[in-house]
């Protein structure tokens, strides 16, 4: 058998499933799963084999209509992986359809892919009727051409294996681009940072969770094989800091106990998790942010 690898891109509206999809396929949680749209910023790349075949995920923030700098950053990063990628997969959800966003996509696909073959995958299945599904799959087969469609539902996980299938053998010829028990390229502390960020998010509610970043300040590997671990949550106003801390610091103590469970699993060893909330202002407006998030600063101009 001859070694396959090459990279698959994930693109849809928020929310559409690709973070779900991309931690079925791996078989483990490297991107962030919540119910709050656009909590993926950076390119996380989870690696699956399929035979000999490698397949490197690049699962892109949701493509959306930006309002600010983080935004714009995002919806680049996600158009970049899409052009970076040798297979593209659009996830659209089943009870939602062609919605505002997913005709955006559309008219952006082929310049956005040069070229590159797109599978469709509409999630989410569960949800609706067999002849709602086949007029949608029409539908979206009239308006782009592509190369398969496939019905899946990344939560429980119908159709990802035919999906997977397909993509091995779309993949290029050539040896595999990361060791064979590697299941993503994003350093441990920004993983670890990313986990924290997600137990915040689905803690916290309306605009604050994307006005708070997470860095893992230092990583400390102890004699007895544990690991203790420091963390910053910048927020960007003093106001923030108290609502992250809580009453009697409830709401931090909550937020670092199931992060520092969730590490302990993915890690498979005892965690010391220690976080820290500081105020900065301009965070958002901060380069260095940006880059530790995996983003490019420069694409959030204007």
């Amino acid at each position: 058998m001859t070694q396959r690898a090459g990279f698959i891109a994930l693109i849809g509206e928020p929310n559409a499933g690709k973070s779900t999809l991309l931690n079925r396929m791996v078989g483990a949680k490297v991107s962030i799963v919540t119910h709050k749209v656009q909590t993926t910023r950076a390119r996380i790349r989870g690696v699956a084999m399929e035979g000999e075949a490698q397949l490197v995920f690049v699962d892109t923030p949701g493509l959306f209509k930006p309002r600010r700098r983080l935004d714009r950053a995002m919806v680049a990063a996600a158009w970049g992986g899409a052009a970076d990628a040798d297979v593209v997969v659009l996830l659209v959800e089943a009870h939602r359809g062609i919605t505002e966003g997913v005709e955006q996509i559309l008219e952006n696909l082929a310049e956005a892919t040069k070229g590159r073959k797109v599978a469709l995958a509409i999630n989410k299945i569960d949800r609706v009727k067999s002849e709602a599904l086949l007029g949608l799959t029409q539908e979206l087969n009239e308006r782009y051409p592509f190369e398969r469609t496939f019905m899946i539902s990344a939560e429980r996980g119908h159709g990802v294996d035919d999906l997977r299938e397909w993509l091995a053998g779309e993949m290029p010829e050539g040896p595999w681009l990361y060791p064979e028990d590697q299941i993503a390229d994003l350093p441990m502390r920004m993983i670890a940072a990313e986990m924290t960020r997600e137990k915040l998010t689905l803690r916290l509610h309306q605009e604050l969770p994307y006005q708070l970043t997470v860095e893992t300040e230092s990583w400390e590997e102890r004699k007895d094989g544990s690991a203790r671990i420091d963390q910053v949550i910048y927020v960007a106003r003093d106001g923030h800091k108290g609502i992250i801390l809580g009453r009697k610091g409830e709401t931090i103590k909550a937020v670092s106990q199931a992060a520092r469970e969730e590490l302990e699993e993915f890690l498979g060893r005892k965690v010391h998790l220690f976080l820290q909330v500081k105020v900065r202002p301009g965070w958002l407006e901060e380069a260095e942010r940006y880059s530790e998030m995996g983003l490019e600063f420069k694409d959030g101009n204007g």
